[in-house]
């Protein structure tokens, strides 16, 4: 046979084999994209479990009568437009893939009318080709997809279809995991003329509590611990059934990355691993959890059916997940399950809007969808007052405003606390030095150089050891017996600094790390550092952190202007001495004389 172009309606669906499994996936494709129109009403009607009709109305921003064919041709989307929308995706869809796919598996009717147009229109692709045709229709505004006798064209996949009992319970709890993370929309939902569900918007806490119930039981609301759990760029908040219930809640185990409905491995391991030490092998109990990640630092377009995510530092988030979660499940009066006489305060969503190149449409994405208080949590950046900060530590004019003459400046010296540090960050030279302006002259700091010195009093054990971090898998290098006998002769320095390293017949295995060394290059550093302790003679603990310190922070790093401020002030409150007798090789001054003389002589 020779090599030809597949026809448009095969191509779509051969791509509706991968993202339209059953019903249940048709309903999810296309409440995503009502939600991404910035839909907060959403009407979900089946006939026969899905097989025969699936009617979604929503009330969202609609679609103009021009875009009505383009958005039934695979490929086009409004929520994405080049590699750095791709790399940084916060909608729910963003392929154009769903509704050309579905289409070419069903008989797909799309009627939209925006709040821009008077009336409203109807799409429908048909033919060989999937030509679109347009027809005018009654609709108010927001949009309606029905999709009409699923597979009837493909036999080959209707046929695996289960009962229809069987189909709309899949459909039931898709809906159901979707609004557990929406409540600012109300979802209903009927089948075969009968209403089923119907989650109205939760604007207050009862209200929430109210939905979470119908949604995961009473009984998981009244043994629920509460988990908020934060660090950098991660959050992680939620609930966890407490262990003393693991036996009566093993149904629900809802998992969301940043506000999408996940079942990764990664984070079930982290869960289990955090449930281990309470009910050893028993199956874990139920959660219903919410991670926040940088969208930069996560992939979402990894799977068919978008319901797996791939984390750019696996490991980070492993640790990060794990650690939430044992320190939920460790008694303490922080965690407060939802039955307590003071009740969790569930916050209100927060609203983004869309990408630029997505046009018009709003995206509802709560970034906490469920919290409570946090007594002791830091208080979030606030970019005014941040810009007050910086304007009061740095020289500014002053201007007589008594007389209104602008051109008379007065300078005012820089505040007290920076003649007693390294000075003020001006600007950052070959994103690796720091320009500072001093009592005494200009100086260039190097940024790596500090980094490494902040980091050595990091990782210095003070008055008790450092916390242990434990590695997602376990690292193992072949060792020597001489190389053994330092482990062992060095062991109770690593537990001082968190390090877990056991020798295990011919290796020597790497349990876990502290907190500084977790996003390091393990397999290159731990090799490094056996050899480097079977070197010396006798190691102390500021002596191992220099080195660890030193190995971890990469010269050719690069720094932005306001990583080296945030750099120096750490600095100087985790190494004040350093202003007085900074180390070799971290700052240099700048002497101008030279240059005022030579500009002089011209």
């Amino acid at each position: 046979m020779p090599i030809q172009i597949l026809p448009p309606q095969l191509a779509n669906q051969i791509a509706a084999g991968e993202v339209v499994e059953r019903p249940a996936s048709v309903v999810k494709e296309l409440i995503e994209n009502s939600l991404d129109a910035g839909a907060t009403r959403i009407h979900i009607e089946i006939d026969k479990g899905g097989a025969k009709r699936i009617a979604i109305r929503d009330n969202g921003c609609g679609i103009d009568k021009e875009q009505l064919s383009l958005a039934l041709a695979r490929h086009a989307t409004s929520k994405i437009a080049s590699l750095d929308d791709l790399e940084a995706i916060m909608s729910l869809g963003f392929r154009g893939e769903a509704l050309a796919s579905i289409s070419s598996v069903s008989r797909l009717t799309l009627t939209s009318r925006p709040e821009t147009q008077q009336e409203a229109w109807q799409a429908y692709a048909e033919g060989r080709e999937m030509n679109v045709s347009l027809k005018p229709a009654a609709h108010p505004c927001g949009s309606t997809l029905e999709v009409l006798d699923l597979f009837y064209n493909t036999p080959a996949r209707r046929k695996f279809l289960r009962t229809e009992k069987t189909e709309f319970t899949h459909i039931d709890e898709v809906i159901r995991r979707i609004a557990l993370a929406r409540f600012d929309v109300e979802f209903i939902l009927t089948h075969n003329d009968k209403p089923v569900r119907h989650y109205r918007v939760a604007n207050n806490q009862k209200q929430k509590q109210q939905r979470l119930t119908a949604i995961c039981g009473a009984n998981f609301v009244s043994q629920a611990v509460h988990i908020d759990w934060q660090h950098d760029g991660l959050a992680i908040e939620g609930w966890v059934v407490s262990p003393d219930y693991a036996q009566n809640t093993t149904e629900t185990q809802y998992c969301y990355v940043n506000g999408r409905m996940m079942r990764d491995k990664l984070i079930n391991h982290a869960i289990r691993q955090a449930y281990q030490e309470h009910i050893g092998q028993q199956p874990t109990p139920a959660y219903v959890l919410f991670l926040t990640v940088d969208p930069h630092q996560v992939d979402v377009n990894v799977h068919p059916a978008k319901h797996e995510v791939r984390f750019h530092q696996s490991r980070l988030v492993h640790d990060f997940v794990y650690q939430g979660i044992a320190s939920a499940l460790t008694p303490s009066e922080s965690n407060l399950s939802l039955d307590d006489s003071q009740p969790a305060t569930l916050s209100q969503p927060v609203i983004a809007e869309n990408r630029t190149s997505a046009g018009k449409n709003k995206f509802a994405q709560p970034s906490r969808p469920l919290s409570v208080p946090r007594d002791h949590a830091p208080e979030p950046y606030r970019k005014k007052e941040a810009q007050l900060y910086q304007h009061l530590i740095s020289s500014t004019p002053k201007v007589e405003e008594a007389t209104g003459d602008t051109s008379a400046v007065e300078y005012v010296e820089p505040l007290a606390g920076h003649t007693q540090g390294f000075g003020r960050v001006l600007t950052v030279c070959d994103q690796r030095f720091a320009l500072l302006e001093r009592s005494t002259g200009l100086a260039l700091l190097s940024l790596a150089k500090a980094a490494s010195l902040v980091l050595a009093q990091q990782l210095n054990p003070a008055s008790q050891s450092l916390v242990s971090q434990p590695l997602l898998i376990p690292l193992r290098v072949k060792s020597t017996a001489t190389e053994k006998q330092v482990i062992i002769q060095y062991t109770e320095l690593l537990q001082r600094f968190g390090v877990d390293l056991q020798s295990d017949g011919q290796y020597s295995t790497l349990r876990a790390v502290p907190l500084p060394l977790r996003t390091q290059n393990l397999q290159t550093l731990l090799p490094e550092m056996i050899v480097w302790l079977s070197s010396q003679s006798d190691v102390s603990q500021s002596a191992f952190a220099s080195w660890l310190a030193g190995k971890s922070v990469s010269a050719e790093r690069t720094w932005s202007h306001s990583q080296a401020i945030t750099l120096l002030a750490d600095l100087e409150r985790l190494a004040p001495a350093q202003v007085v007798s900074p180390t070799a090789g971290l700052i240099q001054p700048l002497p101008l004389a030279p240059f005022f003389e030579a500009l002089l002589n011209e």
